[in-house]
């Protein structure tokens, strides 16, 4: 097994246990607004924490529910809630599956364009030998290949 794919299997392994990514959904009004709440802390409060205005604090919460916080800041009001900011990128489908149809959607575009040329010439692909070729195709001629760049 080559380098790449242990560590793409060893990665899989690791974010699996973050599905399903629904649990980790954001409450309407924020994390920080939520715990705040839920631990009978008042704005007033969290910005003494903080070193910062209670107006402050509401323009904090208000920029965490408009997506346009900084990880700093947020991790920051983590810290003064007494938490930890859990930070991660979790691909919906695994790293595996992700790069197999994307190596297929490669090979089938690459492979169509050859089996144009061949049923110009009438030596047409038949289907039923199509997924061997595909097979082929992504162990041989795909392999250490980018996948990414786009034609």
């Amino acid at each position: 097994m080559e380098p790449r794919t242990r560590a793409r299997a060893r990665l899989d392994d690791r974010l699996s246990s973050l599905r399903p990514t629904q649990r980790y959904a954001v409450p309407p009004r924020g994390w920080i607004r939520a715990i705040r709440d839920a631990l009978g802390m008042s704005g007033r409060q969290l910005g003494k924490r903080l070193g910062i205005t209670p107006q402050s604090v509401a323009e904090l919460e208000r920029s965490e529910t408009l997506a346009t916080i900084q990880l700093k800041t947020l991790r920051r009001a983590a810290e003064a809630l007494d938490c930890t900011l859990v930070y991660a990128l979790v691909p919906n489908a695994s790293l595996a599956a992700t790069v197999e149809a994307r190596a297929r959607k490669v090979a089938l575009r690459d492979l169509a364009r050859v089996s144009h040329s061949m049923a110009l010439e009438d030596q047409a692909v038949r289907d039923s030998d199509l997924e061997e070729r595909i097979r082929a195709y992504t162990e041989q001629a795909l392999r250490g290949r980018d996948l990414w760049d786009e034609p």
